[in-house]
This record gives C-alpha cells, sequence and structure tokens, in this order.
C-alpha cells in the first residue's frame, strides 16, 4: 500500500511507492466443541385454532419441565420460533380450509456435550416431533480465533520470505500494513436420526476448525 502526500500542490511525479510484496496468509486452529445449541420443539395442528394451541402449549411445558429436570438451566433455555398458519387444500383450484398449525421451536444451549443425545431423547418422549438443528460450537472463540489469526501472520512473512529471496532482495521484517480478512468458524451442524426408546441417540460433536487470513504488505529494497 502507498499514502500519498496529503498536500494539493506537491507533484506526485516526485514522490514514489516504497517496492511492496503483498501476500495472503491462512491458519487455522483446532477446538474440541464444548458447548452445544439444540433447536426442537412442537408442530400441532387440527381445525379448531384454541384446542391446537393448547394441545401445543402443553407439549411444550412438558418438554421444558423435562428439560429441568435434567439439570438446564432455564435461562439456557429459550423460544427460539413460534408461529400459527392457517391450512389450506387445494381441489379443483378452489380453496379449501382445512385448519391450523401451531409452531413453537425452543434452543437449548448446553455446555455439557455428552448429555445432547440425553436432551434430544427425553424432549422426543416428552412429545417434541421437530428437531429443527443441532450444532456444536466453543465456549470460547477468540482464544481459538487468536491461534489461527498468528498462524495466518507466519504463513504470510514465510510466503514473502520466499518471494524476496526468490526474486534476490532484502525484505524489510517488520510489513508496513496487515490487514485481517474476516470469517469465522462455522459451527458443526448434526442430523439427528431418531432411534428406538431403549437407544440413546448418538450424536458425535466431531471438531471444529477455526480459519483466520491475512493480507500483508511487506517493503523490500535490492541487496
Amino acid at each position: 500500500m502507498c499514502n500519498y502526500p496529503v498536500n494539493k500542490s506537491a507533484s506526485f511525479s516526485h514522490y514514489k511507492c516504497p517496492p511492496t510484496i503483498e501476500v495472503l496468509g491462512t491458519g487455522t486452529a483446532a477446538a474440541i466443541p464444548d458447548r452445544a445449541i439444540v433447536v426442537l420443539g412442537a408442530i400441532t395442528e387440527g381445525p379448531v385454532l384454541p384446542a391446537v394451541q393448547t394441545e401445543n402449549a402443553k407439549i411444550v411445558t412438558t418438554i421444558i419441565q423435562s428439560l429441568l429436570n435434567l439439570n438446564i438451566p432455564r435461562e439456557k433455555i429459550q423460544t427460539y420460533d413460534f408461529g400459527i398458519e392457517i391450512q389450506y387444500d387445494y381441489q379443483e383450484g378452489k380453496q379449501i380450509f382445512r385448519g391450523y398449525k401451531v409452531t413453537h421451536l425452543l434452543q437449548i444451549t448446553n455446555d455439557r456435550v455428552e448429555l445432547t443425545g440425553i436432551i434430544v431423547d427425553t424432549a422426543v418422549s416428552s412429545g417434541a416431533n421437530n428437531i429443527t438443528d443441532i450444532k456444536f460450537t466453543t465456549s470460547q472463540p477468540e482464544f481459538y480465533e487468536n491461534q489461527a489469526l498468528s498462524l495466518a501472520i507466519r504463513n504470510a512473512h514465510q510466503k514473502a520470505v520466499t518471494i524476496a529471496n526468490t526474486l534476490g532482495v532484502t525484505l524489510v521484517t517488520v510489513p508496513s500494513q496487515i490487514q485481517e480478512i474476516t470469517g469465522t468458524a462455522e459451527p458443526i451442524p448434526y442430523a439427528a436420526t431418531m432411534l428406538s426408546k431403549s437407544t440413546v441417540t448418538p450424536i458425535q460433536p466431531g471438531q471444529l476448525t477455526i480459519y483466520a487470513k491475512v493480507r500483508v504488505w511487506y517493503q523490500f529494497a535490492d541487496r
């Protein structure tokens, strides 16, 4: 990068940018997930809205109580989505009222990932009939992001050194500018498979990979 003089009367013909090498550096850090985020709940349908709402509320209340019995803190259980839809059938191009659909989904944040399968099975046993999402993440993202960022800067420096050596020039050790290219690690999604009630749903958290990317400018001079 080159910053030209602010003085408008200055002649740009006499202002030269120092020769620069621009490189991209990448780095990754591995983390064992220590947090699970589960989205599940109940969907009920029927011709009479109050009855459908009441049925849905009973199921969700039972689900919440079952999760509390697993020592999931109440503040870790929150409504993720709630909606009421009118449903229609179509016959011979005509719209015919069929009933109502009530959806109430809960988001459960759990820092004991080994209980994820039990949480899912307990909710299903309590009436949950919809599991929208299961994701695994880390409670310390900044720690691993910094690790990846440090490796990205080292990677950029090594590239610059390689280029300088190949060109036969001397690299200025300290970069003139560094730009972080933002990008975060995506939580690991998991599609749960329902098994028999006698078997705990086997859910594996796997491993998170946190990525970092930087653009770095180094000045150099002839040897």
